[in-house]
């Protein structure tokens, strides 16, 4: 050890340095043996080991760097098992690896998406359970990227959930309904897995069945934690919002308790949960929200995984080494390096000692390891006793917060009932005290009895006064009646004020006399207490006097009504003068109303006529457009017939399958033609559709007439005769049609079906013309079908690990720029192969779609016999589409080798693009316009045209970072040297313009040749290259729009027939 001590900074900085290099290829090498172990092709569950290091090498590492970089390189889309592995894996480390590993993982979300989209449109039971697991790690990601603050594995406290949810009710509202999609997706999984399994022969205990039910256990744990976050988020929400706003989510959450419940017992009877996990039980019913108080009865589902070790085979403990926890390699560096430094030689003895010292290590590391396992187990165990004792401390504590409410609402009660008392007491010592001031009262009212008397017969001789008075009025007010009608209102008012003092005052008088009875009667029940008597005495003289002064004010409350009467009358007077006035304005305004009325009338009945007007003016104005448009078609159609005669047109030829093309296209226009004329005659305001119908229909018929003598030129002559015929007959029928539709009197019985008889004619002459397949037999044509598509699957899958070799060669061989530009081509090769092997397998499924769809009661034989030539098509587009990829895999490794030319590669690129938009044409043919399988095809070649735009892009790229461009100096040449070297170019440039010129003839030679292959039998096709074609028709004057493109076309393969 003192030796050791003593080695030079230096050395140990080299040590250091090597054994760091060591640990890292150990740590690499080891990583990739356990992600290939626990993500492989057999149908066997995860092992617990190797799962368990690729997760403490995410620790290691602090985040999923290593695991992603080998887990890119899995053919994930080849097998199914892999993907569905590949999921495992990844749910783990999300779950209990590095929480960097998030971050890593969600850079490769777009991947994630991808592989699900695949095998979701594939018909496997792995790939549907490979979609939805896809489909919820990215819910979970997504849910964990956006709330950081919980972890994947979602093991947080109510006070952190609570924080994540805020206090503002809408983000409680969003985070409740993200919590029900991540459960969602969860429940599916679980559902989706258990139904396969009721649905196969496969059980629990065998390892397919356990391949499929061994990433449930990552879902129940899940689960538990998600039922808990909603019920804690929807009895928040119910604290903060109506009942009836959140039916929606009861609703949902039921369904969600009782399919988490069903999964949970299903999965609680199965053997293979028993030994590795304790599924929690759910109350019987949900919780009810309307109460606050069930959230007491609510109780956190717990889920425990035991302790217990997994049973490892022998066969994988030879592969598997154990990464050691204390690195022993820094001990033994120095006996190796001890030759190369003479003053560190030790004796044997020494070295002895350093041996015995290592094995008292690894002797005191096996035992760490022991004491590390039992106090893990013992941890295990003391975690799952606390985890139980706190649900039941959580259980207590909300009994006593249950029991401590009821404390608080009986304490409030008793409070009430208290103060109820007390008001009660000081109610009674009031009644006591005026039950002494009632005594008082009434002593008071006898003394007074005495004087009340005397009052009351000056009451009565004062009410004889108003009386009189009030008859006075009385006739004053009669009197001013007779004047003004207002004024009888005012006195009938006045007579109401004084009949309503009258009756005060009767029942003033009435209250008095009453109270004189109650006087009298208390004066003879109580005649011995005289002192009493005084009493009441004396208040009664008060009430008089009392009585008195409200005489007065009545008295005065008179003269106040007598003055508002006469400020009534002059106020009414003032009131018949504005009504007169405003009745004056309002006959003014009727007549003036009358008068707009009328002249609104008047330009009502105006705009009406305007109407009409306009109305007839559109009808004349469709039928001049469509008298224009019939004339513009007469034109065509007999500019087409003038064509048959012109002796120019006798060198133009065309071939049978485009002439049936045009005749298809012109049947279907007839029948558009007939559906805008009854729509015409239906609304003669509307002639767009039929405007729209008789162009087009010009153009296809006027085509087909044209094509039709073109094919006639290269036809037997019996048939080119009745081609000729039947094409003039349909310029006639043409004609004549579009004669009954420009007069009105015709328009009515313009019929297009005697067209519609000439171009079915002309139809079965075309198809008469076809020459007929010479390759397979009819019988054959279906499985060569078959096989020529996993042909093409074959070799596009080929080129890709081809491809991947080459990058691999090319890493190792090559750096710098050259790596890079070398790296760039071969990746957008590596999507373009990717992009051809989807196309593929779209167009194999849209293939499929149109065999069920148009075979009818046939078998799947019968209709490739049938259609022969669309069978032919397809088969020579697939064998152009393998043959693409394999010319496009060897220009590539010749690019990277430097012993091929960038212009191949690009000349492949375009030449794949021509092979698959030719696949893509020979499906589109028989396929239903409103196909999503078409349009998912349509996609897919899009796809591929740029993905080959993109290898020709870095293509370029790659040229022209590797190229070398001399400076031009010519600084020090003299004048007749520059005029030298002047004459020297030009010369090079003549001679490259001629080569030029030589190369195109060549090439357009090469296409004529290669045309005129394609089109002879398969017999001395075979002869001359050994290959089997399909044979296509020669189309010598093909339109400009359908021609092929200037490329380098591949030899001895038919070109793209775009009318089978």
């Amino acid at each position: 050890m003192n030796s050791i001590r003593r080695v030079p900074s230096r050395v140990k900085t080299k040590m250091t340095e090597t054994s760091l290099g060591a640990e890292r290829e150990h740590f690499d090498k080891q990583q990739l043996h356990s992600i290939s172990k626990a993500i492989s092709s057999n149908e066997a569950p995860v092992k617990e080991k190797h799962a368990r290091r690729i997760i403490l090498g995410t620790y290691r590492e602090k985040g999923a760097f290593t695991f992603w970089s080998y887990a890119l390189g899995i053919p994930l889309s080849s097998n199914s098992i892999l993907s569905w592995k590949f999921c495992h894996v990844l749910h783990k480390v999300l779950r209990d690896g590095h929480h960097n590993s998030l971050q890593d993982c969600m850079r490769h979300h777009g991947n994630i998406v991808e592989m699900g989209q695949l095998w979701g449109n594939l018909h496997d039971r792995y790939g549907q359970l490979v979609a939805l697991y896809s489909k919820l790690l990215c819910t979970k990601m997504e849910f964990h990227m956006k709330h950081s603050e919980i972890r994947p594995n979602l093991e947080v406290t109510d006070e952190v959930l609570e924080r994540v949810a805020g206090t503002d009710v809408n983000n409680v509202f969003q985070l409740t309904v993200k919590v029900f999609d991540y459960l969602d997706a969860e429940l599916r999984l679980a559902e989706t897995v258990i139904r396969q399994l009721n649905t196969s022969i496969a059980i629990s205990t065998t390892t397919s069945g356990q391949c499929r039910l061994s990433p449930l256990i990552q879902v129940i744990q899940d689960c538990s934690h998600l039922y808990h976050f909603t019920v804690k988020l929807l009895f928040k929400l119910h604290a903060c919002l109506p009942a009836d706003t959140l039916q929606g989510h009861r609703d949902r959450f039921h369904d969600q308790f009782h399919s988490l419940k069903t999964f949970f017992n299903k999965a609680r009877d199965m053997l293979y949960f028993k030994r590795l996990i304790q599924i929690p039980k759910l109350p019987e019913s949900p919780p009810n929200f309307l109460h606050a108080a069930s959230l007491a009865k609510h109780a956190r589902p717990v889920v425990v995984i035991p302790s217990e070790d997994e049973p490892e085979q022998q066969e994988d403990d030879d592969d598997d080494d154990p990464e050691p926890l204390i690195n022993v390699s820094a001990v033994t560096m120095p006996s190796m390096m001890v030759p190369q430094f003479d003053r560190f030689d030790q004796t044997s003895g020494a070295a002895n000692d350093r041996d015995i010292q290592i094995e008292n290590l690894q002797q005191d590391l096996e035992l760490l390891r022991a004491d590390l396992e039992r106090v893990k187990g013992e941890a295990q165990r003391y975690i799952t006793q606390l985890k139980s004792q706190i649900n039941s401390l959580e259980a207590d504590l909300e009994e006593q917060r249950v029991h401590k409410q009821r404390a608080l609402v009986e304490n409030e009660q008793l409070r009430m009932e208290l103060e109820a008392t007390r008001r009660r007491n000081a109610e009674h010592e009031i009644v006591q005290a005026t039950f002494g001031e009632a005594e008082t009262r009434a002593q008071a009212t006898e003394q007074r009895y005495t004087k009340l008397k005397e009052k009351h017969t000056e009451l009565v001789s004062s009410h004889a006064e108003l009386l009189r008075k009030s008859a006075d009025t009385v006739r004053i007010l009669s009197a001013t009646q007779q004047t003004q009608e207002e004024v009888e209102r005012t006195k009938q008012q006045l007579a109401f004020e004084v009949d309503r003092i009258k009756l005060d005052a009767d029942m003033k008088l009435e209250e008095q006399k009453f109270e004189m009875k109650k006087l009298k009667r208390d004066f003879e029940e109580k005649r011995a207490e005289v002192e009493h008597v005084k009493g009441t005495l004396q208040r009664t003289e008060k009430v008089g006097e009392q009585l008195t002064s409200s005489m007065l004010a009545l008295q005065a409350e008179k003269e106040r009504l007598m003055r508002s009467a006469s400020e009534k009358e002059a106020e009414l007077s003032s009131l018949s003068q504005a009504a007169q006035l405003q009745q004056s304005s309002l006959q003014q305004e009727r007549e003036r109303s009358t008068r707009e009325l009328g002249e609104l009338q008047d330009k009502l009945q105006e705009k009406s006529r305007r109407e009409v007007q306009l109305q007839q003016k559109l009808l004349e104005e469709q039928f001049s457009l469509l008298q224009g448009t019939v004339s513009e078609a007469e034109c065509i159609i007999q500019d087409a017939v003038a064509k048959l005669d012109d002796p120019l047109h006798i060198r133009c030829t065309s071939s049978p399958d485009y002439l049936v093309s045009r005749a298809e296209a012109t049947l279907g226009s007839i029948d558009k033609v007939k559906k805008g004329h009854s729509v015409y005659l239906t609304n003669m305001g509307d002639a767009g559709g039929l405007l729209r119908a008789l162009t087009n229909f010009s153009h296809l018929a006027a085509d087909t007439i044209i094509n039709g003598s073109a094919t006639a030129h290269l036809a037997p002559t019996d048939h080119s005769d009745r081609l000729t015929e039947n094409c003039r007959g349909c310029a006639t029928q043409s004609l004549q049609f579009l004669k009954d539709l420009k007069s009105k009197a015709s328009l009515q019985r313009a019929d297009p079906a005697s067209i519609r008889i000439v171009v079915e004619k002309i139809l079965r002459l075309g198809e008469e013309l076809r020459p007929k397949g010479m390759d397979v037999r009819q019988d054959e044509l279906g499985d060569l079908v078959d096989k020529e598509m996993a042909a093409t699957s074959a070799a596009i899958e080929k080129a890709v690990r081809r491809i991947d070799e080459m990058m691999n060669q090319a890493r190792m061989d090559t750096s710098g720029v050259k790596l890079e530009v070398n790296e760039r081509i071969l990746y957008s090769c590596t999507d373009l192969m990717k992009a051809i092997h989807l196309l593929v397998l779209t167009s194999t499924d849209l293939q499929k779609e149109i065999v069920e769809g148009g075979r009818g009661a046939a078998t799947i034989k019968e209709f490739y016999a049938r259609n022969s030539r669309w069978t032919e098509g397809l088969i020579s587009a697939s064998k152009a589409v393998g043959w693409g990829a394999t010319q496009m895999v060897e220009s590539a490794d010749k690019v990277v080798l430097h012993t091929g030319k960038y212009e191949e590669l690009i000349v492949c690129s375009h030449e794949i693009a021509a092979s698959t938009a030719q696949l893509v044409a020979s499906s589109k043919v028989k396929a239903d316009r409103n196909s999503t399988k078409l349009t998912a095809l349509q996609q897919a070649s899009r796809h591929v045209n740029e993905m080959a735009a993109n290898v020709v892009a870095s293509t370029k790229t790659g040229q022209e970072h590797l190229e070398d461009k001399d400076t031009m100096d010519f600084s020090g040449m003299s004048l007749i040297k520059l005029k030298m070297e002047e004459m020297e170019s030009q010369v090079k440039v003549l001679e490259l313009e001629n080569q030029l010129g030589n190369e195109r003839l060549r090439l357009g030679e090469l296409r004529k040749k290669h045309y005129d292959i394609a089109g002879v039998p398969t017999a001395d096709l075979s002869e001359g290259n050994g290959l089997d074609p399909s044979p296509a028709p020669v189309a010598p004057s093909k339109p400009s729009v359908m021609r092929k493109p200037d490329l380098a076309q591949k030899p001895n393969l038919p070109p793209k027939n775009m009318f089978m």
